[in-house]
């Protein structure tokens, strides 16, 4: 247990508090912007970031992972937050918080096993881009100077690490250039342009909503889209994190920690969050690993917020935008080029929808449904392709069923045979085939009737033991003629 304790806490120190602090800096104007898009004061996005960083950092399930306020939850908040003002957001956010707790318990995070790999690789992609499209407005068309330092944060992020790895690059650019745009005098759009920062620290509150079931109505189906959504970007950023850091987590504990985390933040005046691949992959390319470097990125966001909210509001969004270009760069898993041409259509088709629903709906959860059901589809017609090879043999007329007799392949099941023999014995083997549900049971049931029909003696046999088992459940042709075997 304590050995345990220190590889989660203490085992990277510097690199864990280092990587931190870059990341409390990069969480700022990202927390102040999904504020905007939900509509509320920049002080709920980063109360939120605060309050989830330093909670998960204890009863999360990925250590070095990051969670805050996020885009994907923001969205969902907007009619809320117009409808029915803050404090309804903030009971949502509880609720959000108990269902995500529950989902923990009950252990959904083993759904998990259902996300193929290629909608794994549109998520990430499709939030590379939307990552890199968030900079957009920051930069394009605002000034000469704002390239320049969008260029110089790229060159010192990239080339500084070849020869200077104490500190973390982007730390480094955040400080030089920010001192050197202040000392110069130079304009340049900054942090504080995005919304004001109140230096202060969140106090405990109760939402003031009427605790009745006209409330729970009004936020329940807001709840369960925020703790869905939030569950399915927090388990799929774990999992990326897991593949980077070559270690494993525990993704019900995630599920849990995002909850309690989420139940605590409405209490504290915050808005429903979840991880961020972003500022995740900021701290494991700063070389954060352990919990140390969550709960430093919440605790520095508050100490940059109350103590340096002077200095923090003067940041380039210049400087900020260079470092979240890097990160989309290496978020982007460039190798899907590639991929696309070896891999099978489907799973290319597949990739390919998640990031264009995603892009085009900035929804993660709808891009990630749609790949997951495309992925089915095609994975049905794959399977249910069921060859029947007839012959004749002993004066008897055998057909050799081979593949998956499902409710997609009984059909051409049924299509294969030749219902015109009269009066003969016909035997239908299943020993290369497996029966899976009551519409295959149903096909053969229609196959035998109808060869009894012309006076044929039925035999089916080689059913394996599952299959026997559905089929002495469900079948109705019981007739001593028809001869069901195991062997």
């Amino acid at each position: 247990m304590i050995e345990k304790l220190k590889q989660n806490w203490f085992s990277n120190v510097r690199g864990d508090v280092l990587a931190g602090i870059v990341v409390a800096l990069a969480l700022i104007p990202e927390a102040i912007a999904f504020s905007i898009i939900a509509g509320v004061d920049p002080m709920v996005g980063l109360y939120a970031s605060f309050c989830i960083a330093v909670v998960t950092a204890f009863v999360g399930g990925r250590p070095g992972m990051i969670s805050g306020a996020t885009g994907a939850m923001a969205l969902l908040m907007v009619p809320l937050v117009k409808d029915h003002g803050l404090d309804y957001l903030l009971a949502a956010t509880i609720l959000t918080g108990v269902i995500q707790l529950l989902f923990g318990v009950f252990k959904v995070a083993r759904l998990m096993k259902f996300i193929p790999r290629a909608v794994m690789i549109g998520f990430v992609n499709a939030l590379a881009i939307l990552i890199f499209m968030a900079q957009v407005p920051h930069f394009i068309g605002i000034s000469t100077m704002t390239y320049i330092f969008v260029g110089i944060t790229l060159v010192i992020v990239y080339l500084l690490p070849r020869f200077f790895k104490a500190i973390p690059a982007p730390l480094v650019a955040i400080v030089v250039l920010t001192a050197v745009a202040i000392l110069s005098g130079v304009k340049l759009g900054t942090v504080g342009d995005l919304g004001n920062i109140t230096q202060s620290l969140p106090s405990f509150l109760i939402p003031n909503v009427p605790f009745n079931l006209e409330t729970l109505q009004i936020i329940f189906p807001y709840s369960i889209a925020l703790a869905i959504v939030g569950l399915l970007e927090s388990l799929l950023t774990a999992s990326i994190v897991d593949d980077m850091t070559a270690t494993d987590s525990n993704k019900n504990k995630e599920a849990r920690g995002q909850g309690i985390a989420n139940v605590i933040t409405g209490c504290f005046g915050g808005m429903a969050g979840c991880a961020m691949l972003g500022q995740a992959v900021i701290n494991v390319k700063s070389g954060g690993r352990g919990r140390l470097s969550t709960l430093v990125s919440g605790v520095f966001l508050m100490f940059l917020i109350i103590v340096l909210g002077g200095l923090v509001v003067q940041i380039p969004m210049a400087v900020l935008v260079g470092i979240m270009i890097m990160v989309s760069i290496g978020t982007f898993d460039w190798s899907s080029f590639s991929y696309l041409r070896k891999a099978p259509k489907s799973d290319a088709v597949v990739m390919l929808a998640t990031v264009i629903l995603v892009v085009a709906t900035h929804d993660l959860s709808k891009g990630v449904l749609i790949g997951v059901i495309l992925s089915a589809i095609f994975f049905v017609a794959k399977i249910s392709k069921v060859n029947v090879q007839y012959r004749e043999m002993n004066n008897q007329s055998r057909f050799q069923v081979e593949g998956q007799l499902f409710f997609a392949s009984v059909e051409s099941f049924v299509d294969s045979f030749n219902f015109s023999v009269q009066q003969s014995e016909i035997v239908i083997d299943f020993s290369n085939a497996h029966i899976w549900d009551d519409s295959a049971v149903g096909a053969i049931d229609k196959v035998v009737i109808k060869y009894r029909e012309n006076d044929n003696q039925v035999i089916v046999k080689g059913l394996n033991s599952a299959s026997k088992k559905i089929v002495d459940k469900l079948a109705i042709y019981n007739d001593p003629n028809a001869k069901l075997s195991a062997h």
